[in-house]
């Protein structure tokens, strides 16, 4: 399916998949509904999440992009372009573990000493701890080299004070990696350490941050004089912002949401079929509206190509690079317009969900769908913030791609 050839020709790729690639689909198929028999429906609670877990541990996929040397399944970007498809057609999350197991553990496989490996990644692949980014700060977000929290060496120990902000999953979190500034350099990217930082250390303090979703996600950090080991350094002092570029090529990768957005495409269509409540018919009858919608699904799947190339570099030994930008600065544009269509399909029942448009709390009203479409509507609009903004990535591909 991705294999593509370059001679004097124009560049060409097989998008029909193989007689091996339609069994491992089946196999997928087959685990998915093993594991939650129809009518059951996988509903994103802990118990859920630990069963889909342990059926992947058990099939050997709880690590599915991981090298095989480290647990990983060793499957090709084409499984696990088909990998996320399907699973998440079914409801279900690519992998469980967070960001220990999507985000760090690249970093400890390229960073990581091999003590650091033994110790931490079996405890990510079992999901027996969760991790959350220390990366961005009041005044440091967009502009992450200037990061004000400070490192200083003690013994064998940094003690670190500091604030991180809009910490994902920091109330829930066992343990952080954490951007700290360990000198005072001419060049800011410079004097900057990656440190692990055990939430559990005194002087860690949580603070709750409720998003305009309604929902506790993020938070507000503070850091007061806590100690860690030098040992929990992944790579050399002052050598963090090469470790922290490395995991946000990954996240960046990751945040192309071309799977969501394909289930999302299709939910739609159901959706914009369906009269609502005003509408004499669905949406999709409106020429407006499917003159846009069409319009965002084939740019929905420029992107899936351009994520299967990205994907096949990777396999290859390659690092995502400023690719990785591109993707997740298109992939969060089209995502956000997937969610502005369901409001547009909700109609008038995507009002409750609106507290300045109804001034009441939400009730259950309209199609079954309209609340939780509307209220990922107001999570996507984070989405051109979260691991680096829309600005810095149009700089990255202007100075990394364009050259400008």
């Amino acid at each position: 399916m991705t294999k593509a050839t370059i001679n004097a020709e124009p560049l060409s790729m097989n998008l029909s998949l193989s007689d091996d690639e339609i069994r491992f689909r089946d196999e997928v198929r087959a685990l998915v509904s093993a594991t939650f028999p129809a009518p059951e429906r996988y509903d994103g609670g802990r118990a859920h999440e630990r069963r889909w877990h342990a059926a992947l541990l058990e099939k050997g996929w709880a690590a599915n992009k991981w090298p095989e040397a480290f647990g990983g399944p060793g499957w090709t970007p084409t499984q696990n372009f088909i990998w996320e498809r399907e699973v998440t057609a079914a409801g279900l999350p690519p992998q469980v573990g967070g960001m220990g197991m999507g985000m760090l553990a690249p970093i400890l496989f390229a960073y990581g000493s091999p003590e650091q490996q033994a110790c931490f990644l079996p405890d990510i692949l079992h999901d027996r701890v969760r991790w959350c980014q220390g990366y961005s700060e009041p005044g440091a977000g967009s502009d992450l080299a200037s990061l004000r929290t400070r490192a200083v060496r003690d013994g064998d120990h940094y003690v670190v004070d500091g604030e991180k902000v809009w910490t994902s999953g920091a109330h829930r979190a066992d343990w952080m990696f954490c951007l700290t500034r360990t000198s005072d350099e001419p060049k800011r990217q410079a004097g900057i350490t990656f440190l692990l930082l055990d939430m559990r250390t005194p002087g860690v303090t949580v603070h709750p941050i409720i998003s305009i979703d309604g929902r506790h996600m993020f938070n507000r950090v503070t850091l007061d004089g806590v100690r860690v080991p030098i040992a929990n350094r992944v790579g050399r002092e002052g050598e963090g912002w090469t470790v922290a570029k490395g995991l946000l090529t990954h996240e960046r990768t990751g945040q192309a949401f071309v799977s969501l957005s394909t289930d999302l495409s299709r939910r739609i269509r159901e959706a914009g079929r369906a009269p609502t409540g005003s509408e004499a018919g669905g949406l999709l009858d409106d020429p407006g509206f499917a003159g846009r919608f069409a319009w965002a699904e084939i740019e929905l799947q420029a992107l899936a190509i351009t994520e299967l190339r990205t994907l096949s570099e990777v396999s290859a030994g390659g690092a995502p690079g400023a690719q990785s930008s591109t993707l997740k600065l298109k992939g969060t544009d089209i995502v956000q317009r997937m969610t502005e269509f369901f409001v547009e399909c909700a109609g008038p029942y995507a009002a409750p969900w609106f507290p300045e448009a109804s001034g009441v709390e939400p009730q259950d009203v309209g199609p079954a769908w309209a609340r939780p479409e509307v209220v990922r509507y107001f999570e996507g609009r984070a989405a051109s913030i979260a691991g680096g903004s829309d600005e810095v990535q149009r700089n990255i591909i202007a100075k990394q791609v364009l050259r400008l």
